[in-house]
């Protein structure tokens, strides 16, 4: 049965982070993993989370499954995150949320909902995209096509590029947008560009797919949701994929949230069957410590001003880093324009050097990054940014 198979490639940033924790050099720099990062280096966890853990390791008095949707009140607190307390989709109570072992889990459940819609449907993603986006549909059976996105050669947005094709997109075609902090490019729509964008949404009549893993890392909670809600706002059918690892640093705890917007509450109901149908050939049951925790952070008063707080020094540090790095590649003389980096959001950002620069760097500095150039903007610190724009200088 086995016989037969070859290795599959290892994943490029894994074997990054291989490389970079089996290098001696003391001054080697991390820029792979997309993991947020304090100035030691060290992804803590949140007090806040502490707290809930306290909580939880008091209260909880059984293992027993939670069911198929996940804990109700993680469900409606979630909800109320991603739109918004007074977002119309909940007084006309068209929209189900369910939680799901992470923001990837999410996706696979979302594309096997549309497969279910639409055996083989096409979804179309931007150019660049996470690099799990395309295996993921691609495994639940949908023909995965490309809208451009990133301009690579101008450093920005190739907006016109992206909306003209869209406009050409077939209505029974789905579309993934992403809410805030682009993966991989840091390049986010305004909210004037989002307007648009719903607009063509609304006049071509696709279904939106919008992937929210980084909500509260760009310019804050509801500036993040702006688009998301936005489009809710305009549109009858819409899927949400949202991811608790990053904003909650609850990584290891694998908790996400699947949620679907349809016409009517009726048709909710029905929306969120399907939903449920599939998440019990996936994995039976979601998990339940990270959604507890999420739960008991948002519900009280106290835990939630605390995450609100710490959530705050993580994109303030991340939004630092990107100045930090422009103003010290400025002190080390280079006069090629980067200021592009500090104009991004979230936790990536492309360098913009060839595949041989970023390999020298790893070479002859110790400098680890994505062969694409894509860089971790948490991984700079002010201990490690000299010696970075120091190395990136002599590449150029």
């Amino acid at each position: 049965m086995f016989g037969h198979l070859t290795a599959m490639p290892s994943d490029p940033i894994l074997g990054l982070l291989t490389s970079y924790r089996n290098d001696n050099n003391p001054n080697k720099v991390d820029l792979g993993v997309g993991v947020y990062k304090d100035e030691s280096g060290h992804t803590a966890v949140l007090n806040c989370v502490k707290r809930a853990e306290l909580h939880r390791n008091t209260t909880e008095n059984s293992k027993v499954y939670i069911g198929p949707t996940g804990s109700e009140l993680f469900n409606s607190e979630m909800t109320k995150l991603i739109f918004g307390a007074e977002h119309k989709v909940l007084f006309e109570n068209r929209s189900r949320t369910i939680s799901t072992p992470g923001g990837t889990c999410a996706l696979r459940v979302a594309a096997d909902f549309i497969q279910t819609c639409k055996k083989g449907a096409t979804i179309w993603v931007s150019n660049p995209t996470w690099a799990n986006h395309t295996g993921l549909f691609e495994g639940a059976g949908l023909q995965v096509k490309v809208y451009p996105y990133y301009d690579y050669e101008n450093k920005n947005l190739d907006f016109d590029g992206m909306l003209n094709t869209l406009k050409q997109v077939s209505p029974d075609d789905v579309v993934l947008l992403h809410a805030c902090c682009h993966n991989p490019s840091g390049m986010d729509l305004t909210n004037e560009q989002w307007q648009q964008v719903v607009e063509v949404t609304k006049m071509v009549g696709f279904t939106p797919l919008i992937d929210m893993a980084y909500q509260g890392f760009g310019a804050g909670l509801d500036e993040d949701a702006y688009g998301l809600r936005l489009m809710a706002d305009a549109v009858e059918e819409m899927l949400v994929c949202s991811s608790c690892s990053k904003n909650f640093g609850l990584y290891r705890e694998r908790i996400g949230a699947c949620t679907v917007i349809a016409k009517s509450s009726l048709a909710a109901d029905i929306s969120l069957s399907v939903l449920l149908h599939g998440v019990r050939i996936i994995y039976s049951m979601p998990p339940a410590h990270g959604a507890a925790l999420v739960e008991t952070i948002l519900s009280s008063d106290e835990l939630r001003n605390e995450w609100y707080s710490e959530l705050k020094v993580m994109r303030d540090r991340i939004n630092g880093n990107r100045q930090i790095l422009v103003d010290k590649l400025i002190e080390n003389g280079v006069t090629r324009d980067f200021s592009f980096i500090a104009r991004q959001s979230g936790m990536f950002s492309f360098l913009g050097i060839t595949p041989e620069q970023v390999q020298q760097l790893q070479d002859e500095y110790s400098v680890y990054m994505v062969g694409s150039s894509r860089m971790s903007i948490a991984g700079i610190a002010k201990s490690n940014v000299d010696y970075l724009a120091q190395s990136i200088a002599k590449v150029l």
